[in-house]
């Protein structure tokens, strides 16, 4: 199923598309199976084959989500040299370098690593380089200072997978590097002791998809097992209780599917961190729970935690680790995840709160003065009859470099379309010079590759990089225009109306009688949810709107909804009641997850709105009246039974209405209402949609008021009060409706 609309608040077109094919006899069949043999309700069935478990054993084994998932390190190539170098510099007493990434995933995979080789007695460094200052990956630079340190070693985590210079100069000063990352490889790998990437061509790894930190915690098992003798699963056991709550965020954090061994570790990370006693994630759990302050027991105790889950850590730990390479230095967020006192992991939480109260400073202000920028161009390019941009590239002098990111995310979701912000922040010295070099980070919409897109504008820029979806690139100021042209007519020809939609995916359609506390508790079985295994959205048709609040000053808004003679309870944040795309008494469909909401001991179920529609059945109806309005303006027959031809009375009960709400200073009327106060005989239908109109056109050709509409459900009228007397029998459009009616009947 796909619907389109563009009538919405945001006045962006929104495509709805539907998982389950509500038709498909065969997959109805496996549904059916899945759920007898697994007792769990259709609904829940239904869900697990949308998410590629069609077999009752596949199935059971993802309910379980247990160690069985579990892949033996060893499997993966160059792990044995990997584990015989890291554990022969620990028993020698060499020193070691741990050369990270400065995002959540590098700092996890940096403190997870330092934890385990620290407690064999490893003389261990960390190494994370500035973001502003040296930029990402590894350096020559860098490894010069470590050379000078005495290290013998460097393990790199999160990175290194494209290092070949940096490598093979290590090498030249007599340093060893094992290399362990996940990010995509390119033909050839870097020269050295062990290159561990699950990425690898020739790894035959079963699962590609761990984060960085995770192919980190997959050398520590294969090490310990080694070290201490003990089968690979003894080895998860072990060091899954010592570290998977930091393996858990930051596989969480670099948004990786949460499916195969990444939802086994999420899910016991998870459960590790709901009781942890780790201080530095005590600290920072405080703080979140304190909104951004963390509260000692010095002052009076600390406020409960809230239940930790995939949610929390992707928008409440990973923002608070990020933000110090972004701002300061990620080297602060390893320091905390390392604290050994309250004290000390209290003062780091709330410094690290304070960093991150920054950087959501520095992004609204960056956002605000980019979407200025934004609607001024859209501006000027439609005064101006020209073609409004395809790709929005933006610069400025002062923009934090490691905030565009982030912001041309927003843009992107705001505009829908691709954007780059270019930084040109610590690249200029005195007056600004056409030789700058601006550091930029774009976002791009489903279906326009933005690398590809760069590539076609390779000679203008000094480098670029990245992903699909997401990309950075160097390039000197005075290319900027030609770059802005070169890459908006690349995709101009491109992009296509649905690439630049608000896209919704439903898993499912459901009944009213299927939202129980039961099924929402069941869904919770599904969890941990994220990529690749996400929130069940569900829709639900023909739910009529019985009542709306404003909730958070206006923020947000609760809504009751009725449907088969149940009573539903509501909630869509992020939109005020004021640009709902309803009002009270219409028929809707809706985007939603269900949800157990727990407030003060008390579990009640809510849904959590994703989208609105007027419904389609309602839209149908619409559409089918419409389609007999213009027949029967046309002059088609028009059948007794269909009630159209309007009688003296239905005419005058309509303009008493408008005639009373222009009294009153009215000038627009929502029709449902029209209809509602528009009496008729008791024996009488009530009056439709189609008579209605054309009643206001007689009234309109009578001159005695004017009507325009619908739009949006509402007429906007004028009433005429210094208009002669007339008859009805005077309108030509009624003598025609009664002509039409005398050939239906003939």
């Amino acid at each position: 199923m796909k619907d389109t609309e563009t009538n919405h608040p945001l006045s962006r077109e929104r495509i709805w598309t539907l998982l389950w094919e509500e038709d498909s006899r065969t997959d109805a069949s496996v549904a059916e199976t899945l759920g007898r043999e697994l007792g769990v309700t259709p609904l829940t069935a239904r869900l697990l084959c949308n998410r590629g478990y069609t077999d009752p054993a596949a199935a059971a084994l993802f309910f379980g989500n247990d160690e069985r998932v579990w892949h033996d390190p060893m499997l993966m190539a160059d792990m044995k040299p990997a584990v015989e170098r890291v554990l022969a510099a620990v028993d020698r007493h060499e020193k070691i370098a741990i050369y990270g990434d400065y995002d959540v995933d590098g700092v996890t995979s940096v403190t997870s690593l330092y934890l385990y080789l620290t407690g064999l007695g490893g003389d261990v460094t960390c190494y994370i380089p500035n973001r502003l200052g040296e930029g990402y990956g590894m350096s020559v630079a860098a490894v010069d200072r470590l050379a000078e340190q005495g290290v013998s070693l460097i393990i790199t985590v999160d990175t290194g997978i494209t290092a070949h210079n940096e490598i093979s100069h290590a090498a030249a000063l007599g340093l060893d590097t094992v290399v362990t990352d996940h990010h995509e490889c390119h033909a050839d790998i870097p020269l050295c002791v062990a290159v561990v990437n699950p990425h690898r061509p020739d790894c035959a790894y079963p699962f590609k998809e761990l984060a960085g930190v995770g192919v980190v915690f997959k050398l520590i098992c294969a090490c310990e097992a080694v070290r201490a003798g003990i089968p690979s699963r003894e080895a998860l056991r072990v060091m899954g209780g010592f570290l998977m709550d930091l393996v858990a965020i930051g596989t969480v954090a670099d948004v990786m599917p949460l499916t195969d061994e990444n939802r086994y570790i999420v899910s016991r990370g998870l459960s590790m961190l709901d009781h942890t006693d780790r201080p530095g994630l005590c600290a920072l759990l405080d703080a979140i729970s304190g909104s951004g302050n963390s509260k000692s027991a010095s002052a009076g105790g600390k406020k409960p935690r809230r239940k930790v889950n995939s949610g929390l850590v992707g928008f409440g730990i990973a923002p608070r680790i990020n933000a110090a390479g972004r701002i300061a230095h990620a080297m602060m967020a390893v320091d905390l995840l390392l604290a050994d006192t309250p004290e000390r992991a209290e003062a780091l939480a709330e410094e690290l709160c304070a960093i991150n109260t920054r950087r959501q400073v520095e992004e609204n202000a960056i956002a605000e003065q980019a979407y200025a920028m934004i609607d001024a161009r859209l501006a000027d390019a439609a005064r101006n009859g020209e073609a409004s941009p395809s790709v929005l590239v933006l610069e400025d002098d002062g923009w934090m470099q490691g905030i565009v990111g982030i912001v041309a995310s927003r843009i992107t979701e705001k505009y829908g379309l691709p954007s780059i912000l270019i930084s040109f922040n610590g690249a200029v010295e005195g007056d600004p010079s056409e030789e700058d070099v601006g550091k930029g980070s774009g976002r791009s919409v489903k279906g326009l590759n933005l690398v590809e897109a760069l590539a076609d504008s390779s000679d203008l820029l000094q480098r670029f990089g990245g992903h699909e979806l997401a990309a950075g690139l160097t390039v000197h100021r005075r290319d900027i225009p030609a770059f802005r042209e070169r890459i908006n007519t690349y995709a101009a020809a491109r992009l296509t109306e649905e690439m630049t939609a608000v896209r919704y995916e439903a898993d499912c359609a459901c009944e009213a009688c299927e939202l129980t506390m039961h099924q929402a508790e069941e869904l919770e079985r599904l969890e941990p949810f994220g990529v690749g295994n996400p929130t069940p959205v569900l829709l639900l048709r023909d739910a009529v709107i019985h009542r709306i609040v404003s909730l958070g000053n206006g923020k947000h808004t609760k809504l009751t909804l009725y449907k088969d003679g149940q009573m539903l309870q509501a909630i869509w944040f992020g939109m005020a009641a004021g640009k709902l795309p309803a009002v009270t008494g219409d028929t809707v469909d809706l985007l939603f997850q269900l949800n157990v909401n727990d407030y003060q001991g008390m579990r009640t179920l809510q849904l959590i709105i994703q989208d609105m529609r007027i419904s389609e059945t309602v839209t149908k109806a619409r559409r089918q009246e419409d389609t007999r309005l213009c027949e029967v303006l046309q002059g088609a027959p028009i059948a007794p039974s269909e009630g159209l031809v309007p009688c003296r009375e239905e005419i005058a009960s309509v303009f008493t209405v408008l005639r009373s709400d222009a009294r009153l200073g009215n000038a627009t009327i929502r029709e449902k209402s029209l209809l509602e106060r528009v009496s008729h005989a008791p024996d009488e239908p009530p009056m439709d949609s189609v008579k209605l109109r054309l009643i206001l056109r007689i009234l309109t050709e009578m001159g005695v008021c004017r009507a325009d509409g619908p739009i949006d459900g509402y007429y906007t009228f004028e009433v005429n009060f210094s208009a002669p007397k007339t008859s009805i029998e005077a309108s030509p459009l009624l003598l025609r409706l009664r002509a039409q009616l005398a050939a239906g009947e003939a």
